[in-house]
């Protein structure tokens, strides 16, 4: 019984136990739930599913959420969904069911490397291959992703190419809102000559486009934003950005860690020259991969001292210095790529690429409106943009003792995180359904009073 409630979960986003009749009408695919029949789980936890009359299906919350298509949600291939509610897609996506069998694939090619050379047959053009499908989500063309070991790394790439000292041409346009590591990374190349300008946030929830456009100037060597922030879901405006700077002479980074599997992401139609960011959020692709997309046209010229020998024009002749880069995006990778981490995002960029990201936004604006306008009826503290245009996917809500709170939801197996100063961050994905969302916020209402 345990765990044909843990399949409900799965399948119908919310474990409510089965009514007495229920159950005996539905002994059958109960049994087969618990492994007493040939036919599978999920399809026993689907025929459940199609009871209308099952307490948990007709219960509705005081707002309805419109579901215009039927969604197929994947929930499972999902497992971690049993457990409760998964709200923390901006933080570390669900495993891919199909995850276990993609790493085993990677042992069994080591194991019999041998007789059958692993690095011959996939493991050199793996990365390439693992980069075009990351690029097709970022509205990029193939050949313009280079697989990096985290975002961290892949920012510092992009850094190295500048020369700052004794160049006019020195600053660095950032903001207030970006991700700490951003801001680290650039407050190190002060060091080495540069200006770092932060636009600064007056609410700490947004950053106005005017100031981000003024702070830009012939000084500028790179405007380097997230394009959604990690601490309010805000969403920059990029189109007049990467206008502004490059009428400027300077170029554009975005760190999409934040936005790519969850906001329709346009690299090639925005001109933008650099995107970053990483699989372990919105992608479900687990803390595995960095990612570094460099505009074609600009790829060549382009040296980054980050470097290494895979970025080397002919890697195998093992020539010495001085460096000459390969002609393509391979020249931003450093040393032997991690194979396992290539092997471990596979499964996730599957599924987000069947489900489509036109999908997946439509989705994530329904219901992070509907956990907004909820959120403000309750007289709730909410640190995200009102304007849908203006968010990502995930929803911010005050609370005084955010890691408190994050603990009793817990318990109540509702899953978010918390930061300083900001509160809960919420976010729903394409593989929650409607219950889910609702029930959640419920839960909240409950905790808060």
């Amino acid at each position: 019984m345990e765990r044909t409630l843990r399949l409900c979960r799965q399948m119908c986003g919310k474990a409510m136990p089965f009514r007495e009749g229920w159950f005996l009408i539905w002994r059958g695919s109960a049994s087969q739930v618990v492994g007493y029949s040939p036919i599978s789980q999920v399809e026993a936890c689907r025929k459940v599913r199609d009871v209308r009359d099952l307490p948990h299906i007709r219960r509705q919350s005081r707002k309805k959420m419109t579901e215009k298509n039927q969604i197929n949600r994947r929930r499972e291939e999902f497992p971690t969904l049993a457990s409760g509610l998964h709200l923390l897609s901006h933080s570390l996506g669900p495993v891919p069911r199909a995850a276990r069998e993609s790493m085993l694939a990677y042992y069994d090619a080591w194991e019999h490397h041998t007789s059958e050379d692993a690095w011959a047959t996939s493991w050199w053009e793996m990365s390439a291959q693992v980069g075009d499908r990351i690029a097709s989500l970022l509205g990029g063309e193939a050949d313009s992703v280079q697989i990096q070991p985290n975002a961290s790394i892949a920012l510092s790439s992009v850094a190295s190419c500048f020369d700052f000292s004794g160049n006019q041409r020195n600053k660095i346009v950032t903001t207030a809102l970006d991700f700490p590591s951003m801001q680290y990374i650039w407050d190190a190349q002060s060091r080495a000559g540069a200006t770092v300008e932060a636009v600064r946030s007056d609410d700490g929830i947004t950053v106005r486009l005017e100031d981000i456009l003024e702070a830009i100037d012939d000084t500028t060597c790179l405007v380097a934003l997230s394009h959604v922030s990690f601490r309010s879901s805000y969403r920059v405006d990029v189109e007049p950005i990467v206008e502004r700077a490059h009428r400027q002479g300077a170029l554009v980074l975005l760190d999409v860690y934040q936005s790519a599997g969850a906001v329709e992401l346009k690299a090639s139609d925005w001109q933008v020259d650099f995107l970053i960011g990483g699989t372990i959020k919105w992608l479900c692709g687990g803390p595995a991969c960095g990612y570094l997309y460099v505009r074609p046209d600009l790829q060549t010229d382009l040296q980054p001292r980050l470097t290494g020998w895979v970025a080397h024009a002919a890697p195998f002749d093992f020539a010495q210095p001085p460096m000459r880069y390969t002609d393509s995006v391979r020249r931003f990778a450093q040393g032997t790529p991690s194979i396992p981490a290539l092997y471990s995002v596979l499964p996730g960029l599957q599924i987000i690429e069947e489900v489509g990201m036109k999908t997946i936004q439509a989705e994530s604006r329904r219901r992070t409106e509907w956990m907004m306008d909820f959120a403000l009826e309750h007289g709730w503290k909410v640190n995200s943009p009102r304007d849908v245009n203006e968010r990502g996917g995930s929803v911010m809500i005050y609370v005084e003792d955010g890691p408190a709170m994050v603990k009793r939801l817990a318990e109540r197996k509702v899953f978010v995180d918390c930061r300083p100063g900001v509160g809960l961050r919420m976010s729903p994905h394409f593989f929650n359904t409607d219950e889910e969302v609702r029930e959640a916020m419920e839960i909240l209402a409950d905790t808060i009073e």
